[in-house]
């Protein structure tokens, strides 16, 4: 019988408070894996996350303190992105495998150099956390169209819309690295290829009215082609004041798949699979639960709690038998080519003055 994985999580923010949760519900519930140690340079935070999740082991303020504890040889890695690079290159040098939140540096030229050692020297060391492959219900909705159930596939489109402005303290590199690198690697996922061009457009409505966490964008909108016959289009935003809106929908020259809406019921996430007009209801249609949200929770715990938990499961199952991962940092970098190649168009006004 494989050992459950002795592993750690650095980071325990927002997003990491998530994540160590789920790695803690994984010990207790399934025996899977062994939570060895928390890491967080805030001491204060480090200790109330510990406290609430009932953790009772070490808990460590520096990377570095944690290497030299060599209490395991895996580590999800939840640090603000401006730390990403350092700490995963810190730990798969050192022989860790690392489950990493994205983006891979922040930036194209960072990823790309990021990407050539670890494809040179550690190849198989690193998983890259796009927890929408993880989703059962884009996965349903996956499957539908490799089943053929809407015909030939000629749109994806995918947005996210958050319901505010993130954290004042939050450091974004951009909306469309920050925010839509989730949905362009779900268009890639479902496309099964890289499109060969792209255009972005960008604006600024609403948050610079009331955030103080400052991006270049607070409304965006990213296309990319796969040659003539599928387009990708995403849509993202921080103005979504309603609340949290996540959707997919495929396109199909035999009908349609809606994957969630916007609907005040976040935690019930439907797939609908329609045929061409005049069906008198769905050909297919399957409802997923969502996450385990709360007064104190963000807001996409509601949405992708069960994906970010498979995500966490799948990394400790790769690492108990030593095979590869399911995403890495190769899934990223073509994620970042897309953004970048889409943000390089130059906008122009009617006028003939440059845009942005």
């Amino acid at each position: 019988m494989t050992p459950p994985l002795d592993l750690a999580i650095i980071g325990v923010g927002r997003m990491g408070a998530v994540h160590a949760r789920h790695l803690l519900e994984l010990e207790r519930e399934e025996g899977v894996c062994r939570v060895r140690a928390i890491v967080d340079q805030d001491a204060v935070r480090l200790r109330a996350v510990a406290e609430a999740a009932g953790f009772e082991g070490p808990l460590f303020t520096t990377l570095e303190e944690y290497l030299k504890a060599d209490l395991c040889r895996a580590t999800m890695v939840v640090t603000p992105t401006e730390h990403h690079q350092a700490h995963a290159m810190a730990l798969v040098r050192a022989g860790h495998r690392v489950l990493m939140e994205k983006p891979l540096t922040g930036t194209l030229a960072g990823d790309v150099a990021c990407c050539a050692e670890l494809d040179r020297d550690y190849p198989d060391s690193l998983m890259l956390a796009f927890q929408r492959r993880f989703d059962p219900a884009l996965a349903y909705g996956k499957q539908l169209v490799e089943q053929g159930a809407i015909g030939r596939m000629f749109k994806i489109y995918s947005a996210l819309e958050d319901s505010g402005p993130p954290p004042d303290a939050y450091q974004s590199g951009g909306i469309l690295p920050d925010m839509s690198v989730h949905n362009v690697d779900e268009i890639l996922w479902f496309a099964g290829r890289m499109p060969d061009r792209a255009m972005a457009v960008g604006s600024v409505l609403h948050n610079k009215h009331v955030a103080k966490c400052q991006e270049d964008y607070d409304d965006a909108m990213l296309y990319m082609w796969f040659g003539e016959e599928l387009l990708g289009q995403v849509q993202v935003t921080r103005n979504h004041v309603s609340g949290y809106r996540v959707e997919s929908i495929v396109y199909g020259d035999q009908g349609q798949i809606q994957i969630g809406r916007f609907s005040q019921r976040p935690q019930e996430i439907v797939v609908e699979a329609f045929g061409r007009r005049g069906a008198a209801a769905p050909i297919e249609r399957k409802v997923f639960p969502g996450g385990k949200g709360g007064a104190d929770a963000p807001e996409f715990q509601e949405r992708f709690g069960p994906a970010y938990k498979a995500e966490a499961a799948a990394f400790i199952d790769c690492c108990r038998k030593g095979e590869p991962f399911p995403t890495s940092h190769r899934d990223g970098l073509r994620a970042q080519q897309v953004i970048e190649a889409g943000m390089s168009v130059a906008r122009t006004r009617l006028d003939g003055a440059p845009v942005g």
